[in-house]
């Protein structure tokens, strides 16, 4: 199990490397391409679309993980089976209505009456083409994270990025703007959909067989599962809601009370604060069934060493990333943005979204914890409680402090939704915290983040820097002994898995083990 662990984070770690950088390229080109105002546009229908998307999906995706991850451990492959078919009829119902609505009810008034920006129109409407798309990959995306096959995920996510950037760039470049883009993104999700089916159908067999000849689901049988489905799914679907707002409801004020080309600004960055969630969603998305399919068995001493390494393993690299991106905002967007130096202007929220991002982090594994356990419940009422939060400081602070008062507002809810979600995770799993290796974590980020701050902030020092802050960092966690014998070996095994990197990491390793563990 814990080979599945480390496999499973390693082949969705370089799913979320392409996705991450997919998005990025995307927002880079519509960046550049579009310009601030047409790109603030952009921007403005974004958080829409993932609200929507996240509607249609109706919270089953994790719901399709954890039962067919349960199932399997059980060898009960005609229930896992079944449970995928069952989702997939209610999610397409739910991504035609909820496009529908788009299309016709909520584009409208948005564009009329809440932001008042009859522009974003016609571009909200095209979000509403997008939902049924997306909803679909994502129930066959639940199935594969169910059997542990990640990569599966991974190949249907490049298939929708490479096709999304191909395709909004060839719009916009023949003049077709903003709607360009989007329509882009329409073809992506919708291509993505084809690999989806394609990689279910004739690979997928081994894992989740056709049915037996013995098996027998009568229409009551598939009405109880949905009911059990929607049970789970109903605290997840508002917990992702809530989720989504905490990203985006700053956006959402922003529309209200700044222009296109502030926004603009800030989608610059925001993209960029969240690259460190590249770990530690990697770690969340398969620690869900993994945690799910131990609590099932009662294998209390594995659950508990998944919810310690999980937090070990996403703070080691992911404090030290955002500590790094708060102090190199300003030349990492001069860097990045190269092509528009207006861009700059959004160095303020990168910086403090970035801090905010360490805070979520750990709440995103956190809540993946207690949804694998079957309390999904706790982190939605943190979240609903979290985007509220967001919502009221974003009101205040954007008037007043433009793009940074919804970067500090996102940052303060990531920070009271992190303290709670983390007390249930330990006291619900029984799991004594790793206090001395997060407290070493955070020493050493912090002497690198000394380092850093006497680094001149220009794009001239940027990689330079970049290279001084990993070396100070790795002999930061060395003088503090962050590294035990046990976590030598568990990384040694690791890197075998990483080709020509393995021998690097392990001279890496081998000088650790002699200074951690000299006699």
């Amino acid at each position: 199990m814990a080979n599945k662990l480390v496999r499973g984070s390693l082949i969705i770690f370089i799913g979320n490397i392409i996705f991450r950088l997919g998005g990025y390229i995307y927002r880079f080109l519509m960046a550049i391409l579009l310009g601030p105002t047409a790109y603030g546009i952009l921007g403005i229908t974004l958080p829409f679309q993932g609200i929507f998307q996240t509607l249609s999906a109706g919270g089953l995706p994790p719901a399709i993980a954890k039962y067919v991850a349960e199932y399997e451990a059980i060898d009960e492959k005609d229930m896992a089976r079944q449970t995928i078919y069952t989702a997939l009829k209610i999610m397409i119902f739910l991504g035609l209505f909820f496009g529908v609505l788009m299309i016709f009810v909520v584009a409208p008034y948005l564009a009329y009456n809440y932001l008042q920006k009859p522009a974003a129109l016609i571009p909200l409407q095209i979000v509403g083409l997008i939902t049924p798309f997306s909803v679909i990959v994502g129930a066959f995306r639940g199935a594969f994270q169910g059997v542990y096959k990640m990569e599966y995920i991974v190949y249907t996510r490049a298939v929708e990025q490479l096709c999304m950037i191909l395709f909004a760039t060839a719009f916009v470049l023949i003049g077709l703007s903003t709607i360009g883009a989007l329509w882009g993104t329409v073809l992506g999700y919708s291509l993505s959909v084809v690999a989806a089916v394609y990689i279910f159908k004739f690979h997928m067999g081994k894992y989740i067989p056709k049915a037996s000849d013995d098996f027998v689901f009568t229409r009551r049988d598939e009405l109880k599962l949905a009911t059990t489905l929607v049970k789970f799914s109903i605290p997840v679907i508002i917990t992702a809601i809530a989720e989504m707002l905490i990203y985006n409801i700053c956006t959402i004020v922003m529309g209200k009370f700044l222009t296109f080309n502030d926004i603009g600004f800030f989608a610059a960055a925001d993209p960029i604060s969240r690259l460190p969630l590249i770990i530690s969603i990697s770690i969340a998305t398969t620690i869900l069934p993994a945690s799910s399919e131990a609590f099932k068995l009662k294998d209390i001493s594995s659950l508990q060493k998944y919810v310690s390494e999980a937090y070990k393993l996403s703070l080691l690299f992911v404090v030290p990333m955002c500590v790094g991106l708060a102090l190199f905002a300003t030349p990492t967007l001069a860097l990045l943005y190269f092509k528009n130096p207006a861009y700059i202007a959004g160095a303020s929220a990168l910086a403090i979204l970035s801090i905010g991002m360490t805070f979520y982090s750990i709440f995103a594994i956190s809540t993946s914890i207690i949804q694998g356990i079957g309390n999904p419940r706790i982190p939605m009422y943190i979240l609903v409680g979290g985007a509220i939060v967001t919502g009221a400081l974003s009101w205040v602070m954007v008037p007043i402090m433009g793009i940074a008062g919804g970067s500090l507002a996102t940052s303060i809810a990531c920070l009271l939704m992190m303290i709670p979600c983390v007390y249930f995770v330990f006291r619900l799993t029984k799991t004594k915290a790793p206090t001395m290796s997060i407290v070493k974590i955070i020493v050493a980020s912090l002497i690198m983040g000394v380092v850093a701050f006497f680094i001149p902030k220009s794009t001239l020092w940027l990689f330079p820097g970049i290279v001084v802050c990993m070396v100070v960092y790795f002999f930061s966690l060395i003088l503090v002994k962050f590294f035990q014998k046990d976590d030598i070996e568990s990384l040694r095994d690791f890197s075998n898995n990483l080709g020509p990197l393995s021998k690097i990491i392990n001279k890496l390793l081998n000088f650790v083990e002699r200074l951690e563990f000299r006699d």
